[in-house]
């Protein structure tokens, strides 16, 4: 079996609510020290069975803002408690640590960190899943997951600009402690 330490994960849904609404997709981009690889579960591929065959072998499950929406959204429909089950660390609490505020993609423009897609968030992402679902649209379904991979490859993004943000941070600190 394939080790992946490292999960970046990100649900897109069709709205806020995880008593009414429904995940659509799944995107999880796993990383280990020699490749990355990219899973997305669509539709009727969002099970738990195959969100726990794709988590298979990782340690860490990195989100923005998880705490407060995917994960509960995935306990509440899945019934799977993913916290319970694997290391989560929400990237938004260290956002937030580095005075970085705001959505993920306010915190992605404030770091430089590139997107494609302009202009596309949460509420496009939902009218994005309504035009395939109800219309057949394969542009539409092709640019939801586009976004999708963007936000969980801009997670591991994140994670490594704020890993090299908070060394800088601790050199700092261990500097001034050197120096009385």
């Amino acid at each position: 079996m394939e080790q992946w330490p490292d999960a970046y994960l990100d649900i897109e849904t069709t709205g806020l609510s995880r008593f009414y609404d429904y995940i659509t997709v799944i995107g999880i981009y796993l990383c280990n020290s020699s490749q990355d690889k990219l899973i997305q579960l669509v539709g009727e591929q969002v099970t738990t069975d195959n969100l726990l065959k794709t988590l298979e072998g990782v340690s860490t499950i990195y989100t923005y803002n998880g705490n407060r929406f995917d994960l509960p959204f995935i306990d509440v429909s899945l019934e799977r408690n993913l916290a319970a089950e694997f290391h989560h660390h929400d990237l938004m609490y260290d956002c937030w640590r580095n005075n970085l505020y705001g959505g993920f993609k306010a915190v992605e423009q404030q770091l430089g960190i590139p997107r494609q897609l302009q202009g596309i968030g949460g509420f496009e992402a939902v009218w994005l899943w309504w035009q395939y679902q109800n219309g057949g649209d394969q542009n539409a379904l092709a640019l939801l997951l586009q976004y999708n991979k963007e936000d969980v490859v801009n997670l591991k993004a994140l994670r490594e600009r704020l890993d090299r943000t908070g060394s800088r941070l601790t050199r700092r600190v261990n500097m001034r402690g050197n120096s009385k």
